[in-house]
């Protein structure tokens, strides 16, 4: 009787437990989220200058996509960065975003910053987001700029998925078309656009699918000086080309959700800045 008992109460506490054996990943020992609560944004390290930081990188496995100069001095190079893996995960219909790191060497502080896989995994890929594949990729980041620690601007990790900056702001899904048409012509349309001067990278996700990253006009990109360089490495900004749509994510979401800990006032402060990006971004399709 007493084992019965048992029995029953250890298959009630299963029960209610709040998630099977197969969601916690306990049948296979394998965790499916981070223990914390809240995910650090980005991932600091200590400074190595932009042609090591792009060694570094494709000797970890990485393809350099490019690196950016967000500044006039040269103080703060954005380095774009991807590898086979994490394009095969975003070659599906709105997860192109997800198809590359960022990392930013900041001449400044004399450090690195590189965009969290985890982060930015999970708020991009939305439901189709695998942690394990994040980890192997953070991994090989923490191998070869390690160590590395998490950066004050962090959210927590199950709110990233549906991420808004407040009530009426754009979630991720909520992208701005910025034109439509077929792929070719579109993906020609923005390499002549002033002469291919504003085309920073152009990045084959998959067939039908490319990603690219747009500098903006001066005064736009003026916004990162205002909300903080420490998180330059939002720039370029990215087009996405596919089904018949050139794409961006909307300019409230993504500086939102790359600056965390703004607050109302200092978003207030580049007010006119998500429809200038818009505009500017709008501009190669016409």
């Amino acid at each position: 009787m007493k084992k019965l008992l048992a029995l029953i109460v250890a298959a009630l506490v299963l029960s209610f437990s709040g998630c099977s054996s197969k969601e916690a990943g306990a049948s296979e020992g394998v965790a499916t989220k981070p223990a914390e609560a809240e995910v650090s944004t980005y991932l600091v390290g200590a400074y190595v200058d932009a042609d090591a930081a792009q060694a570094k990188l494709i000797e970890a496995g990485f393809e350099v996509v490019t690196a950016y100069k967000v500044d006039k001095k040269g103080q703060y190079t954005s380095i774009v960065f991807t590898n086979a893996a994490m394009k095969a995960a975003a070659n599906k219909t709105d997860r192109g975003f997800a198809a590359i790191g960022r990392l930013l060497v900041n001449n400044e502080k004399k450090e690195i910053s590189i965009t969290n896989p985890v982060y930015f995994g999970k708020a991009f890929m939305q439901d189709e987001f695998d942690y394990q594949a994040a980890l192997t990729i953070e991994k090989s980041l923490t191998d070869a700029f390690g160590p590395l620690k998490g950066s004050a601007d962090k959210w927590e990790f199950d709110g990233l998925a549906g991420y808004h900056f407040m009530m009426g702001m754009p979630y991720y899904e909520e992208s701005a078309v910025l034109a439509e048409g077929d792929n070719a012509e579109l993906l020609e349309k923005a390499k002549a656009y002033n002469k291919g001067k504003n085309l920073i990278f152009e990045l084959n996700i998959g067939e039908g699918r490319t990603l690219l990253g747009y500098a903006l006009s001066k005064r736009t990109s003026k916004f990162v000086k205002k909300v903080g360089y420490q998180n330059a490495q939002i720039l370029p900004y990215t087009v996405l080309i596919e089904d018949g749509k050139a794409k961006m994510l909307a300019a409230k979401y993504y500086i939102a959700i790359s600056y965390p800990q703004l607050t109302m006032g200092e978003f207030m402060t580049i007010a006119s800045v998500p429809g200038a990006i818009e505009k500017d971004l709008t501009k190669p399709f016409k």
